[in-house]
């Protein structure tokens, strides 16, 4: 079957999968981007930071970049992306199926459009969910257009529970809802068991005692991650009990403000900037708990499955996407009301007063992350692949 994925630019966690993907006996695969984005374009995307992934993004499947016509090409707007020869190479019979990863840009329409017009089956796969704030208005907008034209695909894949009822919703028929979760590579567990003995000197390299509760926050310091929740949360289970102890991760426009809130309080929260995917896992080993306090604009939050993967439970707002699928209470972490700091720095304070209860939910999360595998992603799609043709 002859398989063509739509993408938006490379992203890390797509390459591993994408591998797996082509390794299938039964599947031919091909990689569609519509633009490589610069180091540039990753700092203003919200990184904070010029960088280039220092994992393979292009190794062990076939991929092409198509000519981007867009006058001002960006994959953070909708017109940045426009690749007009999808339609040719979707209208001239190459594919059996197309798979777009969204509907935000425009080559996505391209595609999909193809796809109806020349009767290829098309599959759509999105994190969107229903409890992103849009307001009144947008969700009236988006209504009927969006019951126009979810029901026509051929294929709804959903990467967890909130993602298939947005599907639904807006009239999805059941039968064509396969969920396809997101999923980070088998190196995060097997990285982290390798080097977790050495776990206290990365704990003091950071300035950490060994009896310290280390909260992680890593992610883009921008408004939708909330990282002055964290900030602040810190802060009053600090006072609480002092072996409690921050470390943040990541650079952004809110970088400033953090160190600055944290600076004011006396904080022992350790700032140590953008950490590519290759040195991240240091950190996952040194800390206790991973935070995100993000609001709904966190469609999913998969440094929740890395954190996981790592053994770490995960303390996440109500609002983060993945929270219904991956979180579970008093098992692998807790949820927690968005921007409710109060309730965030008791758990904090909790799980600072039984670190083997920490330890414990640890390594429930790691087992859970293994329905969460590369392996579950590319069977769901085989599947759903698979019904279409029937």
């Amino acid at each position: 079957m002859r398989v063509a994925f739509i993408n938006s630019h490379p992203i890390q966690y797509h390459a591993k999968w994408f591998r797996a993907l082509a390794e299938q006996p039964g599947l031919d695969v091909d990689v569609l981007y519509c633009h490589n984005a610069t180091q540039a374009e990753q700092a203003d995307a919200g990184f904070g930071v010029s960088f280039e992934w220092d994992v393979p993004l292009f190794d062990g499947y076939r991929y092409r970049f198509l000519r981007n016509a867009a006058r001002q090409p960006s994959i953070a707007s909708f017109s940045g992306l426009d690749t007009p020869e999808l339609q040719t190479l979707i209208r001239g019979g190459q594919y059996d199926a197309v798979v777009t990863n969204g509907w935000h840009f425009k080559s996505a329409w391209q595609a999909i459009w193809a796809c109806w017009q020349s009767g290829v089956p098309i599959l759509v796969r999105s994190d969107s969910h229903l409890h992103t704030d849009r307001g009144v208005v947008k969700s009236l907008l988006k209504a009927a257009p969006y019951r126009a034209f979810i029901p026509r695909l051929d294929g709804c894949l959903p990467v967890g529970r909130w993602s298939a009822d947005y599907f639904r919703y807006y009239g999805a028929e059941p039968n064509r809802v396969h969920i396809v979760p997101h999923v980070v590579d088998s190196t995060f567990e097997s990285e982290s068991n390798r080097v977790a003995d050495q776990r206290p000197r990365f704990r003091e390299s950071w300035g950490f005692g060994p009896e310290d509760t280390v909260f992680l926050f890593a992610g883009k310091f921008i408004a939708k991650k909330r990282p002055l929740d964290f900030v602040r949360a810190v802060h009053r289970a600090h006072v609480q009990n002092p072996r409690v102890v921050g470390l943040m991760v990541g650079d952004g426009l809110l970088r400033r403000d953090c160190e600055a809130a944290a600076r004011e309080s006396g904080l022992p929260i350790r700032f140590v900037g953008f950490l590519n995917q290759s040195e991240i896992i240091p950190a996952y080993v040194a800390a206790d708990v991973l935070v995100l306090p993000s609001d709904g604009g966190e469609t999913w939050g998969i440094v929740v499955n890395e954190a996981m993967s790592c053994g770490k439970p995960a303390f996440v707002s109500d609002r983060v996407g993945c929270g219904p699928d991956l979180v579970i209470a008093s098992e692998t972490g807790f949820i927690f009301p968005l921007g409710d700091v109060e309730v965030l720095s008791s758990l904090m304070t909790e799980g600072a007063a039984d670190p083997n209860r920490l330890v414990a939910m640890g390594e429930n999360a790691r087992r859970r992350m293994r329905d969460y595998s590369v392996s579950v992603a590319v069977d769901r799609l085989t599947q759903a692949l698979t019904r279409i043709r029937q």
